[in-house]
């Protein structure tokens, strides 16, 4: 019985779907397993934003069929080093230059078994800028927030930008803390977003369905009333059940859904808020 679970994931794998959603411009969004890609299809050819997994790689290239066959892959943009965006680094970094923040292509190459391939070969510490495609697609690192590598796209003609893992759009995230992540900086991460989010931009989220400034908006409260009560009550040397058993304001119980309940999201925070005194 043991024996046929990995073929019946391979075989889940395959028998995935990839949706496309036009964004806007030159923006198309792809939904399959795994985190959310972008893609920008135009006459410079095609870049994508993360890669999801490794065995979703042949529809993923259906779906680029789907929107350009005259144009060749030419960049792959990782937004952080999770496998969930990069598994399908292998496979598109034959074709394409792979650009990620320096701390990306650090921790894929300290994973065992990271082909060269899937590395980034392109990296930077703070911002970079790659104009294709008729715009500028700007890459931001705004400190250690899910990771310590993350990066903001924003494409600034198209008015899209792609945050990652730094927007869970309807549920609660994860903050990866053995990779450098930090609650307190996730949450400034996300207000620096809408500090300077455009007028009528639209936003990709890591996971979840395409937001608008509401949507950000909304989430950015959650991670204050979430947050803040956890805070106070370890301040008032309150011990991690009890936080659970307080639990979380009831607005945000369908928040707890799949890879992060609210129980998880509790303790990541805790432990977070917990390292840094």
């Amino acid at each position: 019985m043991l024996a046929t679970i990995p073929f019946l994931v391979v075989q889940a794998q395959r028998e995935t779907s990839v949706k496309i959603t036009h964004v806007a411009g030159n923006i198309h969004m792809l939904e399959g397993r795994g985190g959310n890609i972008a893609v920008s299809a135009g006459e410079d050819g095609v870049l994508i934003v993360d890669s999801q997994f490794a065995n979703l790689a042949p529809q993923i290239e259906e779906a680029l069929d789907k929107l350009t066959k005259k144009n060749a892959l030419k960049y792959l943009l990782n937004t952080h080093w999770h496998g969930d965006h990069t598994g399908g680094n292998a496979h598109f970094g034959q074709k394409a230059t792979i650009i990620a923040h320096e701390n990306v292509r650090t921790r894929l190459k300290n994973k065992s078994g990271t082909p060269k391939s899937a590395l980034p070969v392109i990296t930077f510490r703070e911002s970079s800028s790659l104009h294709f495609n008729g715009e500028e697609i700007r890459m931001l690192h705004l400190g250690a927030g899910h990771t310590d590598g993350d990066v903001i796209i924003w494409f600034t003609g198209s008015n899209v930008i792609h945050m990652g893992d730094q927007f869970f759009n309807g549920r609660f995230p994860f903050v990866d803390l053995g990779s450098g992540g930090r609650v307190v900086g996730y949450q400034k991460n996300v207000d620096k977003v809408l500090q300077s989010l455009p007028e009528g931009a639209l936003i990709i989220p890591g996971h979840g369905p395409l937001g608008k400034r509401q949507d950000l908006e909304r989430f950015a409260v959650m991670l204050k009333e979430t947050i803040n009560p956890v805070r106070q009550s370890i301040s008032l040397s309150k011990s991690l059940e009890n936080i659970k058993a307080m639990g979380v304001p009831d607005r945000y119980k369908t928040w707890g859904v799949g890879f992060i309940n609210t129980s998880r999201w509790l303790e990541m925070i805790y432990n977070s808020l917990t390292s840094e005194q």
